[in-house]
């Protein structure tokens, strides 16, 4: 099994009526800007160890696992929105880093939280990094009550448990879908992420640690021009990384590009795009050397 070179501090904070998990490595400095990475759909904060273990530098590193997912208590609700995440990410940052600016870092939809809330709240970043964070199609008006009626079917799908998470007997199963998932990641890494990416539970069941809510729609359409004014209300210079395999493209299947995707990181006054080859969507288990690399090689210096 891998065997983390930088040890972690598992804690849990009070965060908006929530026991909150936030994963650290590392001690804060003075004068030293945290560097906060936060996961996206159906990860944990432990994801990130690969890559915090390939940077050169010693870092202060805070990870929290989102609202339902990993360690992190249930909200007690049936679908979840946006705007908690971008709240419960201020609420976090008031209690780790005061008024410190921060380093942010954020992977698929944690990149998407992550662009928002640095519309949203400029002045607390120093930098940003947006790893496959990519948005959503645009809709249009059109779509809105087929929007809100597919919501309300998946929340009885929900209710009737039709949209449960598979389980499995071993920590070994979880382990072979990790990899069935990602053709790139080894068995070692495999084995390590299974016993933080699910659970066993009382009856010898392995579960994954993330809420079937995540998997309900989002009532609310998408809209470009709001997303386009957050971007240009962005004041830190932005890291956009994308791998190799096109997960956008593959996923869309043409009805939304990468091209539409560089077109709407245009409104980022300070921006970068960089590419890691040989890799997927989730390139922080695949070439974690190369990203520790880009992600250093970017922050500003202290």
């Amino acid at each position: 099994m891998y065997q983390p070179k930088r040890a972690s501090h598992s804690e849990f904070v009070p965060i908006r009526n929530l026991r909150y998990h936030v994963r650290t490595w590392g001690q804060p400095r003075p004068g030293q800007a945290p560097l906060v990475m936060v996961h996206g759909w159906m990860d944990v904060a432990a994801s990130y160890q690969f890559v915090v273990d390939a940077f050169a530098r010693d870092h202060y590193v805070i990870a929290p696992d989102w609202r339902g997912y990993g360690l992190t208590e249930l909200p007690g609700t049936d679908n979840y929105w946006f705007p908690d995440y971008l709240a419960d990410l201020d609420f976090l940052l008031d209690h780790y880093a005061g008024d410190t600016q921060v380093d942010l870092v954020g992977h698929s939809m944690g990149g998407n939280i992550a662009m928002l809330y640095a519309g949203a709240r400029p002045q607390r970043l120093r930098s940003l990094v947006n790893l496959e964070g990519f948005g959503m199609p645009a809709t249009k008006a059109a779509q809105a009550p087929g929007r809100y009626a597919k919501w309300i079917d998946e929340l009885k799908k929900f209710h009737r448990g039709e949209l449960d998470l598979k389980d499995y007997d071993s920590a070994e199963g979880v382990a072979g879908r990790l990899m069935k998932t990602n053709r790139r990641l080894t068995q070692d890494k495999a084995d390590w992420l299974a016993q933080h990416w699910a659970q066993r539970s009382e009856d010898g069941r392995w579960r994954i640690l993330g809420d079937p809510a995540h998997k309900i729609v989002n009532a609310s359409l998408f809209r470009v021009d709001e997303v386009l004014e957050i971007y240009k209300a962005i004041r830190c210079p932005l890291l956009a990384v994308e791998a190799s395999d096109d997960s956008l493209g593959q996923w869309w299947q043409g009805r939304y590009t990468l091209a539409e995707y560089h077109e709407r990181l245009k409104a980022v006054s300070d921006l970068r795009i960089a590419r890691v080859d040989d890799a997927g969507h989730m390139l922080h288990h695949d070439q974690p050397a190369e990203l520790a690399r880009l992600i250093e090689d970017f922050l500003p210096p202290q």
